[in-house]
Parts: structure tokens; sequence; C-alpha cells
């Protein structure tokens, strides 16, 4: 059996009907009319042989070949992109020093960093792994040409390549008393997800001390599935087989926080964008719903 090619245009409508709500509003985002919109995602529902929006005179949501879909349309139309812009730019050449924080690594880079070596092969790309302050100073003394790690709120330094949340997590078998102080376990300081765990024990007035330090994400996760605390970590580093805790067990929200990208400004050119873009547009098909806009 020959299977039909998916017509990315089509796709990249889907998106945009899914990502926006309505027609007439992924009409406005690609420039086209509504019913031109309408036609397109018949023709991709006729290809699929699936609908894949459920639609009424006063909604529209996705059905559940649709969320399905979704997915898959957007790595498709992120690497389409990325297939476009690889082709369209010069090839770059030369040596990047790069700075990584630790707790971008576990999942993602090892990925990113061998597709980046396919797609580049003329780029030299020296990574250094660390802590983001540790990582930053480096910058600023000229040892590094660019570095990405989280950053702040209110902080309007670097680029910001993604935001995600910041969760509490602890060993399922871990039993809490509320009568002792909470124990932590964490990285150094100075450090985003230590200093906004200590904010919101303080605003409850909940007393806790450090039990384990770690100088990696990944020592931090080994000892909170061990049973030694909790911790706080960003969503695409909860390890499995651990409890994510909630507000109503005391356990205020801490937000989000932004992985960014800096010294994009001082790095050459060429091979900076070359670099960020990829990784920009790999983070948007590894991890979609964190990415920024």
């Amino acid at each position: 059996m020959t299977l039909p090619d998916l017509d990315i245009d089509l796709v990249r409508c889907f998106l945009a009907v899914a990502e926006t709500g309505g027609f007439t509003s992924a009409g406005e985002r690609l420039g086209r009319t509504q019913s031109a919109i309408s036609l397109k995602i018949r023709r991709l529902e006729e290809v699929l042989g699936r609908r894949v929006f459920a639609r009424t005179s006063r909604s529209l949501a996705l059905t559940t070949d649709g969320e399905l879909l979704l997915g898959y349309a957007r790595r498709l139309v992120a690497l389409n992109d990325e297939t476009l812009k690889r082709f369209a730019e010069p090839e770059a050449e030369g040596e990047l020093r790069v700075g990584v924080a630790e707790y971008f690594v576990p999942r993602h880079l090892p990925a990113v960093l061998s597709a980046f070596a396919r797609a580049h092969p003329r780029v030299h790309v020296e990574i250094r792994v660390g802590l983001g302050a540790s990582l930053m100073e480096g910058l600023d003394r000229g040892a590094l040409d660019l570095v990405i790690a989280n950053r702040d709120e209110g902080v309007d330094r670097g680029r910001v390549l993604m935001t995600e949340a910041l969760r509490w997590v602890t060993a399922t078998d871990l039993r809490l008393d509320t009568a002792t102080p909470l124990p932590l376990c964490t990285l150094p300081s100075p450090c985003i997800f230590r200093a906004r765990a200590i904010e919101a024990l303080a605003g409850r007035d909940r007393r806790w001390r450090v039990v384990y330090t770690s100088e990696s994400v990944s020592g931090v996760a080994a000892a909170v599935t061990a049973g030694l605390g909790i911790a706080v970590l960003g969503d695409c580093t909860v390890p499995p087989g651990v409890r994510v805790l909630s507000e109503a067990e005391g356990f205020p929200a801490l937000g989000e926080v932004e992985l960014a990208v800096f010294g994009e400004a001082r790095a050459p050119a060429a091979l900076a964008q070359s670099f960020t873009g990829f990784v920009s547009d790999r983070l948007r098909a590894l991890v979609p719903s964190h990415c920024a806009a």
C-alpha cells in the first residue's frame, strides 16, 4: 500500500488553527482567508481519513485524532523550517566555545549537539558544562563565546529560548513531618531554584534545612529519588518515579524560569546565529509546550 505524502502547507494550517483557536485567526496569522483555511483543513482530513476538529456553529475543538496529530505537526513544521533555514544560510565554519548550564544537559543537549554536528560539519563546538554563575563569569572574561543558562525574573540580559515551570518534588514514599524542618536537596548558592524554594517557604513560615547539596541537577534528582528530601526542579529535569508536591499540600507555586542564550552580540555572528537558531528550532520540536513564542 502506497501512502500519500503530507503537504506541509496543510499541516501548517492545522497547527495555526489549533494554536489560535479558530479559522479566522489562523487565516490572519498565515495571510489567508477563512474559507481558504477551511478548505485546507478539509483536504488534510481527507488525506488522513480522520476528523481533526470537532466543529459546531459556536465552538471548535481538537478531536482525539487532532490531539494526536498536534505533536507530529509541530515536529514536522519545525523540521521543515529548520531544513530550509539550513540551506538558505551560508556555510558556517569555525570554532565556537559554548557554556551550557548543567540542568539543560541530561535530556536535551546530546541530541541537539549531535544533530548540529551533522548539519554543520565545518563548525567545531567546544562545550563547557557547569553552573550558571560560573559560566557567566567565563563569558564576561572572554573564555566563552556563548552561554545557555537560566535567568530569573526581571533580568533583561540575554535572549529567551524557552520557559519552563518549577516543581516541588520528592520520593513517592517519603513522609514529610510538618513538625520538623523540611529537608532540602539543592544546588549550591547562587541558584535560581534554591532561591525560589527558600523564598516560597519563608512566605509560608515553613522551616527548612539543607540536607544535600550537589553541583549537578542529576545529583539533586538522585538524592530526591533516594528519599533524602525534597527539591525544586524544572519540568524538563523531573526524574521518573518521583512525586510532584501541590499547593494543597502546602507547597506554593514557584512560577517559571527562562532558559536564555547570552553573549550573542559579541560572539562570531555567523557561528552564533547558526548555533542558537538551530538550538531554538530543536527545542521547539523537543519541548513545544514550554518554548517561547
